[in-house]
């Protein structure tokens, strides 16, 4: 397909620099088939039926960013994807400075050294610091805001509290899984009372997911690999949950990538490794029978996975209803429930 079906008209005052308070009070747009309903996120319970299982991402938001010196240049790098305890893959501004071999000096006590130049143009950087390394990256580091917030105000210690969700447990990503952002302990509370189960994966979200689609057609675009993990008691479970007739339904295009990464004919198996599934119109979704998910930039990735679920056609028009109903949009935007 042409990218350019995927595009749309979203008036800039639609993206929202701050989320809502409490999170589940966030609105939820409902698409159920081509039906279009308006929610709050704390409606969810109602809209759900007993047995359906909730599958969260509990990966962690790290400090990703940072800016730095090489010789006199002034560089800006964003982690994307860990290579191993000490290097990291990175997207950097004013790249051309960079110099194999030639550290960076991000603080009084840690460097980055480019080592190699991957083909998408990031660079594999190792991190040394003067004590231990982790301590000194999140020192030196702030949060990843995606560019459409970061680019109209500056990023602050509200942020850091703001960036992630509830279930975040495990250090790893660069983004954060932003559909679980409108979960609190009251709605899971009113959730588990009504029947719904929860199961956690893991994603670690990379920069990847900010990049625009340069090219022209679908099939000709890359995604970019990002770690994930299914625990096998997990996944047993979830096929458990299906064979009983429940709906296992994600909680964010990232749980749905890492579960539809792990589907195969004879159910969910466990899963650990890189995935780097790219979702259009035309997939057969064989793991998830319905998600929950923000709302994403015009001829995005994850603008084309939504269409895939629901149909291109539905999932214009329910863009187009979010918009003129003033739906927030984006990272700290409001939610939608998307059931095919």
């Amino acid at each position: 397909m042409r990218v350019a079906d995927f595009d749309f008209d979203l008036p800039p005052d639609r993206i929202a620099l701050r989320p809502v308070s409490p999170r589940d009070s966030a609105r939820m747009l409902e698409v159920r088939g081509s039906t279009l309903s308006d929610w709050i996120m704390r409606d969810l319970p109602q809209r759900l039926a007993p047995g359906d299982v909730l599958v969260v991402n509990d990966t962690r938001v790290i400090p990703a960013q940072f800016s730095g010196t090489s010789g006199n240049a002034q560089v800006g790098i964003t982690l994307h994807k860990r290579e191993d305890l000490a290097r990291w893959w990175a997207f950097v501004k004013n790249a051309r400075r960079l110099k194999q071999g030639m550290p960076v000096t991000l603080s009084t006590s840690l460097t980055a050294t480019p080592e190699a130049r991957g083909e998408d143009g990031s660079w594999l950087l190792r991190f040394e610091a003067d004590g231990p390394l982790e301590a000194a990256m999140a020192a030196a580091g702030t949060m990843p805001l995606p560019p459409y917030i970061a680019s109209k105000r500056a990023i602050d210690e509200k942020d850091a509290e703001d960036y992630q969700t509830l279930h975040a447990k495990k250090d790893g990503a660069v983004a954060a899984p932003t559909a679980g952002l409108h979960f609190t302990p009251a709605l899971w509370q009113a959730l588990e009372a009504r029947g719904v189960m929860r199961e956690t994966v893991t994603l670690h979200v990379g920069a990847g997911t900010f990049l625009p689609v340069k090219a022209d057609r679908t099939e000709d675009h890359k995604m970019h690999s990002e770690w994930g993990e299914i625990p096998a008691d997990v996944a047993a479970r979830l096929n458990t949950a299906r064979a009983s007739g429940g709906r296992i339904i994600a909680v964010g295009t990232t749980s749905l990538r890492v579960l539809e990464s792990a589907a195969t004919p004879s159910g969910l198996h466990p899963f650990r490794g890189d995935t780097d599934i790219f979702i259009t119109p035309g997939y057969k979704f064989a793991a998830i029978s319905g998600l929950i998910t923000n709302f994403h930039l015009p001829k995005s990735t994850l603008f084309m996975l939504v269409s895939a679920l629901m149909g291109l056609d539905t999932m214009r028009k329910a863009y187009a209803h979010a918009i003129a109903q003033n739906y927030r949009f984006y990272s700290y935007g409001d939610g939608s429930l998307l059931l095919p």
